[in-house]
């Protein structure tokens, strides 16, 4: 291979890797994700097993794979760039090759990944939110899509091509904190561990656990308030919904469905990062 065809496949490498592991992960964990959404969108308190049975019993088995084509579409913008991005950045600050960078930049890396990342993903973020919080409406306000184009479609005719960025303001703070998490945790954790554990897949897996809690705690307010905005509640924007639910429905109630988003979180972390680390073994 030509130096120019060395460099580009390098620049494209970890982008490939990010959007093919975060892929992977989705397929796996897509029916918790349905039972997060419905968590959160939802007032009342119901338990995930009760919404998941509710959901099966009245809606079927597949309802629970509901706008999979949206969070697959999600991985390939949102995951290919923030985790190709943030490889990107932390080598860009690394002085030699094998440098172990400080937590706080590989925070910093973090930050940056996860906000522009966010960007690129936040349309297909908002259809999938869209299809999977659809039937629980009213029968008489339900939307009734076909599918993840169908979905694009008639929220770009019936409110505008901007409103494919509703919820954009906290999906960009739910990313940033969510990859302070997931990525700059992951790799302090697994510097930690490698000494003791050796670079082994037990390595992996814990670093990717550790890295899957700290996702979940960082990231779920902003979720909260995301999936609201997104799924048509009537709020103003991001301070209301804060103002409106911290009052109407207790502060604890950001923090409202923890355990299944965890439960979502972590595995999907845990996918994403074991699987692209095999991908970088393949792909050198």
């Amino acid at each position: 291979m030509s130096d120019a065809g060395n460099s580009l496949y390098q620049t494209i490498r970890p982008f490939a890797i990010g959007g093919t592991s975060g892929m992977v992960a989705t397929v796996c964990i897509q029916p918790i994700d349905m039972v997060k959404v419905q968590i959160q969108s939802r007032a009342a308190v119901a338990s995930p097993i009760a919404i998941a049975r509710e959901i099966v019993v009245t809606q079927g088995v597949s309802t629970l794979y509901t706008g999979l084509g949206a969070g697959l579409l999600r991985q390939a913008t949102y995951t290919t760039a923030r985790m190709g991005i943030f490889d990107v950045v932390s080598n860009r600050m690394k002085t030699t090759p094998n440098e172990k960078l400080p937590f706080y930049k590989r925070a910093l890396a973090g930050l940056a990944a996860g906000g522009l990342g966010s960007i690129f993903g936040n349309p297909a973020d908002l259809v999938l939110v869209r299809m999977q919080t659809d039937a629980q409406l009213p029968v008489e306000q339900r939307k009734n899509y076909k599918s993840v184009a169908d979905t694009f479609g008639r929220i770009i005719k019936e409110e505008g091509v901007l409103s494919l960025w509703k919820g954009a303001f906290p999906t960009v703070l739910r990313a940033m904190s969510l990859n302070v998490g997931m990525l700059a945790t992951y790799d302090q954790a697994k510097d930690s561990l490698t000494p003791i554990c050796g670079n082994a897949t037990v390595t992996i897996f814990a670093s990717s656990a550790i890295a899957g809690f700290f996702a979940s705690a960082f990231s779920l307010p902003f979720d909260f308030v995301k999936t609201r905005l997104q799924s048509g509640s009537k709020y103003k924007g991001f301070a209301d919904c804060v103002v409106r639910v911290a009052k109407n429905e207790s502060p604890f109630a950001f923090y409202r469905g923890f355990a299944t988003y965890y439960i979502r979180i972590a595995p999907h972390v845990m996918i994403t990062l074991t699987v692209a680390e095999s991908l970088r073994k393949i792909f050198k």
